[in-house]
């Protein structure tokens, strides 16, 4: 048999094996009751895949009784559903089996192309075919979001979607629903337009709508100072298209002003916005090894530690990157939340949170209402 034969055999098969796959699939999500939030989760996407995300599933089901689950991965990781999820919230999940998942590693323009039967695509595609209201995945951030604007297109009127996720502030209580700023672009977009900041400013009020409930959420311009004349050529026209908008600009906010919580949203470009990110990821890991090192330097001030240790516990609490998980790809016409590929269960558990408060607020008809709204200015 020629080699040629052979390869287009091998694709017969495939194709006929995806057929089979995707009939069965399409099959399972109409068990669906129809009249509770559906959130689709890429089982085998990020660094841990089923050990974690599986296990965020039933931690999630246990405090809404209103969700169902879509499950999307391999075989070999949805065999431990059964065993990871409580039997009394095995009825709010059905299975979609991928046959490929997207490496951490790989190039989004290839896995767009090669792996369309991934974990991480049909997740998405549950979301473009009303089988989902959001979806959420730890994997490759490139590809998550490559994929994400072709199945599921721009909003009119936007231009370009934006990585935005909630800052940590003094002021913000996640616990309380207020997690604090929320900041964009954190990376999708290094270099920006003027009109994009706007665009940008717009969707991060609806999200800080959607997340805190407030109508009309502070927005500032992430700038090297406060004062009109300050900054660059493309924050200065940006501050001025903003100013135009209804929307509650107050001006330029410095990077000390993200955490005071002087402004619920922060607007910046993505190359700004990603430096800003992980710096600040940075310097908290600096804090916390110093005072760790500190604190274990000798008897005396293992003995303060251990007194002090119930405020210690408060404040690595308040800290927790894990309770300020998941990132937003805003400005699709479907909720995608990417999580933290490194991320722990109680992480990827705050990830699917954010997308269910987002579906359950309806962010996107919001979103394209107020995008249209201020498109008429």
């Amino acid at each position: 048999m020629s080699a040629a034969v052979t390869a287009a055999t091998l694709a017969a098969t495939t194709a006929a094996n995806a057929a089979i796959i995707a009939a069965k699939n399409a099959s399972t999500v109409e068990s669906f009751s129809g009249s509770r939030i559906r959130i689709a989760i890429d089982v085998d996407g990020g660094d841990h895949g089923a050990s974690v995300t599986l296990a965020a599933a039933n931690d999630f089901l246990k405090d809404h009784t209103d969700v169902e689950l879509v499950v999307v991965g391999l075989d070999t990781s949805l065999a431990r559903v059964d065993s990871t999820i409580s039997s009394e919230h095995r009825s709010r999940v059905v299975k979609i089996v991928a046959t490929e998942v997207v490496a951490m590693d790989e190039s989004p323009s290839l896995a767009l192309k090669n792996k369309k039967q991934s974990s991480m695509r049909l997740a998405i595609n549950a979301v473009k075919e009303g089988a989902a209201d959001a979806c959420v995945s730890a994997g490759n951030t490139g590809a998550l979001m490559a994929t994400a604007r072709f199945v599921l297109k721009t909003l009119p009127g936007i231009d370009r979607p934006a990585i935005a996720s909630v800052m940590p502030t003094h002021t913000g209580d996640s616990a309380a629903g207020d997690g604090g700023a929320v900041m964009l672009d954190l990376g999708a977009n290094a270099d920006c337009s003027p009109e994009h900041l706007r665009q940008f400013a717009i969707m991060g009020a609806a999200l800080s709508s959607a997340l805190t409930g407030k109508q009309r959420p502070t927005v500032g311009l992430l700038n090297i100072g406060e004062e009109d004349m300050k900054g660059n050529e493309l924050v200065k026209a940006a501050a001025e298209l903003i100013r135009a908008t209804d929307l509650n600009f107050i001006g330029n906010v410095e990077g000390t002003d993200v955490y005071k919580g002087k402004a619920d949203v922060v607007v910046c470009d993505g190359f700004v916005g990603n430096i800003a990110l992980k710096s600040s990821e940075g310097a908290v890991k600096l804090m916390v090894q110093m005072l760790r090192e500190e604190l274990t330097r000798d008897w005396a001030s293992k003995l303060i530690a251990a007194i002090a240790m119930p405020v210690l516990k408060r404040f690595k609490k308040r800290v927790d990157p894990s309770r300020y998980n998941g990132a937003t790809l805003l400005g699709l016409r479907g909720i995608v939340v990417k999580s933290h590929g490194g991320a722990d269960v109680l992480g990827f558990k705050t990830a699917i949170e954010r997308a269910y408060t987002e579906a359950s607020h309806k962010l996107i008809a919001e979103l394209s209402e107020r995008v249209e709204l201020l498109n008429r200015e």
